[in-house]
């Protein structure tokens, strides 16, 4: 059921089943999907939320909130811009008006997009997948084929770190945590999500990024210590290891989809390795949550155009279809990058070049949990321990820090991170056994 709580003002909405409006919300042609919490005064126009956000607090004027986008600062604006799986740091603020012809600007902040505190953005911009961005920026800038990076201010210019929040443990724990805060209780779940940190939207993405890198680096005079790229600024320095990481997220995908089609598949090296028909340069889109290709989505926005789709359920019949198609489709797309890359598909491959492309994939993996865990350490070093034994000294600080966090052995985080490691170990060796 929906329940709406004391003080709320709405006109003009719709509240989809679970949605919870509370605390003296203020709504006004106003979406609010299943399992959205709305409340502590928070106030949205012109704005559609969609499955499990958390929208409190702050102002919401003309935004596109994806699923699992969250807000919970009084003093946040978001305005005239797209969101998912998006998290608002406390006054994270943009603007869409340079006093011309109109507040017409627009932002596009893609899936799992973070804004620290006191963050300002002016659109038009575009945030890659992943990335995160700290301080005020009054550049026009697109990092969209740059995901899982920072984007810091820095003497007035915005400045790119390529893949700095890839191995980061807010990344990996974004993405375990999501599916599990799933609040939806009803049966029909139509806001259709799938989960994957690398899918052929994020990878694409990637290997784009990985082309103007590589430009950037070849074109570059030797003595640069900054490149520029659609409004940003990259240290020079950092374009090799950048390019290292996003290559370790590729071997990552490449073998987490041969892994599930080995798993699913028949013992029939040919039947297991079949793909259908795709393009290595076919692009695929984020649809708020559901990663499909762009082609589908644009066939499907014809046939609506055309009067071919008859009714909501019939459209909803259509989106459901791409949801299921995923997997599949996905494998297509690996096995077509694969191909452009080696020269064969999958099923031409013999025993050898499987076992490389498994040990690829193991040795990739491996590194990017201990990267993660060199990460999850600095959670407990001095620093961290800053605030804890009041009025101790150094022995009562440290006393005091691991009665209330734990050790970073003992942390669960960690020990499921390890746990992953010795899986990753055990199934490349089953699995280099089985060819």
């Amino acid at each position: 059921p929906v329940f709406v709580g004391r003080n709320v003002i709405a006109r003009h909405f719709i509240l989809q089943s679970g949605a919870q409006v509370d605390s003296g919300a203020l709504l006004e042609q106003a979406f609010v999907g299943q399992g959205v919490q709305v409340g502590e005064q928070a106030s949205a126009k012109n704005s559609a939320f969609f499955a499990n956000s958390e929208i409190f607090h702050g102002e919401f004027c003309s935004v596109f909130c994806g699923p699992y986008s969250v807000s919970h600062h009084k003093s946040t604006l978001l305005i005239a811009a797209m969101f998912s799986f998006y998290n608002a740091g406390s006054g994270s603020n943009q603007s869409n008006h340079m006093y011309k012809l109109g507040p017409v600007h627009q932002g596009i902040l893609e899936r799992g997009a973070k804004t620290g505190s006191f963050s300002y953005l002016l659109w038009p911009a575009r945030v890659g997948a992943f990335s995160a961005v700290i301080g005020k920026h009054y550049a026009n800038f697109d990092s969209g084929d740059f995901p899982f990076s920072y984007i810091l201010e820095s003497g007035g210019k915005s400045l790119l770190t390529p893949a700095m929040n890839l191995c980061t443990v807010g990344t990996v724990r974004d993405s375990a945590k999501w599916p599990q805060r799933d609040r939806r209780k009803d049966n029909d779940k139509i806001d259709l999500i799938h989960f994957d940190l690398f899918s052929p939207f994020t990878i694409g993405k990637i290997l784009r990024g990985i082309a103007e890198l590589q430009r950037l680096d070849n074109e570059a005079p030797s003595d640069a210590k900054f490149v520029e790229s659609n409004g940003l600024t990259i240290k020079r320095g950092k374009l090799k290891e950048a390019l290292h990481l996003y290559e370790m997220a590729v071997d990552i995908f490449i073998g987490e989809q041969l892994l599930r089609r080995a798993k699913a598949g028949t013992r029939n090296p040919q039947e297991k390795w079949a793909a259908g028909e795709a393009s290595a340069e076919e692009r695929w889109v984020d649809v708020s949550g559901l990663p499909v290709r762009l082609n589908d989505i644009e066939e499907l926005m014809q046939s609506a155009a055309k009067n071919k789709l008859d009714s909501v359920d019939s459209l909803q019949k259509h989106l459901q279809e791409l949801y299921a198609e995923y997997e599949n489709n996905c494998w297509n797309w690996c096995a077509a990058l694969l191909e452009k890359r080696t020269g064969k598909k999958p099923a031409q491959m013999n025993a050898a070049e499987l076992k490389k492309l498994i040990e690829k994939w193991r040795d990739a993996k491996l590194e990017f949990h201990q990267r993660v865990l060199e990460d999850a350490r600095k959670e407990f070093d001095g620093k961290s321990r800053i605030g804890f034994g009041a009025d101790g000294d150094e022995e009562t600080r440290d006393a005091d820090f691991t009665a209330v966090r734990g050790t970073f052995e003992s942390n669960k985080f960690v020990i499921r991170i390890e746990q992953e490691m010795e899986d990753c170990k055990t199934q490349s060796t089953r699995w280099i056994a089985d060819l």
